[in-house]
């Protein structure tokens, strides 16, 4: 979506996550974060993307949207099938089928939205939800389409990040327990190591599946870039985790430092589609990561479990990370 549209519908929701307003979610985060980890520390094993990682991020941008938090699996199910378009196919089906399960979990949360918007506008609330509701562009209020893709975009987006930001900074602190010790000694470190965290191992891909433009932009006109000529309509993508690995920007790029300053890594973006939930993300992975250091600080990485890759261009991550605490 371009300007000005773009600008006016963001707006709607810029300032519910604004770093001020995400701020003061952080008491409700470090109690929910503290909720899932209390199971881990009686049984002594944790499943850091299953068992926290998904939950968690679902849990607030469902409480933040006034979505009903009990259907969070079905928040995960429509978060896959989203994701699915962009499946490197290894482990898929026959493309009937899998399209088949799509449309069914589509249609299942859109019976969900659709019960919790008449909800909502019988009885407003404090939430983003009631706040788009209430939202006017151009003199009028949002159709029921742009509020399905509103509460789309805010309540998948808004955990899918998260999730694999989360799991691959346990990664990132297993290959490197070195850093792992510095957050130990001085947890004040932990804002500047989730930076390095998202330049090294960054939870988006951002180059979209061969049948989807997620990731991506089409081009409005023929374009001529450098020696290439981008006709219209085609979808041209751009691998941003190259960019985070540029020696001019960073020094010794292929070193994992949670002390480097500066770090303009480009893993949420740049420019206007700047991601709206960055402030949101880090504050999450911030809380998980300060609360394991003090309830679980001698972790190990679970080795009788192999670690699978997601099988998808958009997100980078693992499937499951197992822990034993």
């Amino acid at each position: 979506m371009d300007p000005p549209r773009h600008r006016q519908l963001r707006s709607l929701v810029t300032q519910a996550f604004s770093a001020r307003t995400i701020a003061q979610l952080a008491p409700r985060i470090e109690e929910i974060a503290s909720e899932l980890l209390q199971p881990a520390l009686a049984q002594g094993r944790l499943d850091v993307v299953t068992q926290l990682a998904i939950p968690l991020p679902i849990f607030v941008i469902a409480d933040m949207l006034g979505f009903p938090r009990d259907n969070w699996q079905a928040i995960k199910q429509w978060t896959d099938s989203m994701l699915s378009d962009a499946s490197l196919g290894e482990d898929d089906g026959p493309e009937d089928v899998e399209m088949a399960l799509t449309q069914a979990q589509v249609i299942g949360m859109y019976e969900i939205m659709a019960r919790t918007i008449d909800e909502r506008r019988r009885h407003p609330r404090q939430d983003i939800l009631s706040l788009l509701l209430a939202a006017e562009v151009d003199g009028r209020h949002l159709s029921d389409d742009e509020l399905y893709a509103f509460f789309i975009t805010l309540l998948v987006a808004g955990n899918i990040t998260t999730t694999q930001l989360i799991g691959n900074a346990i990664l990132c602190f297993d290959q490197y327990p070195a850093a792992w010790e510095q957050l130990r000694q001085d947890p004040s470190l932990v804002p500047g190591a989730i930076e390095e965290v998202l330049r090294c191992l960054p939870p988006n891909r951002g180059t979209g599946g061969d049948r989807s433009i997620i990731g991506g932009r089409m081009a409005t006109s023929d374009v001529q870039l450098g020696d290439q000529l981008i006709r219209k309509g085609q979808v041209v993508r751009v691998t941003t985790i190259s960019a985070n690995f540029d020696e001019a920007q960073f020094p010794d790029p292929l070193r994992f430092d949670i002390l480097r300053n500066p770090n303009r890594h480009l893993s949420f973006g740049h420019g206007i589609h700047f991601c709206l939930g960055a402030p949101l993300a880090r504050l999450e992975a911030k809380v998980v990561l300060e609360t394991m250091l003090r309830l679980m600080p001698d972790w190990q990485r679970a080795t009788d479990v192999p670690l699978k890759q997601i099988r998808n261009n958009i997100v980078f991550g693992v499937q499951s990370l197992p822990i034993i605490v």
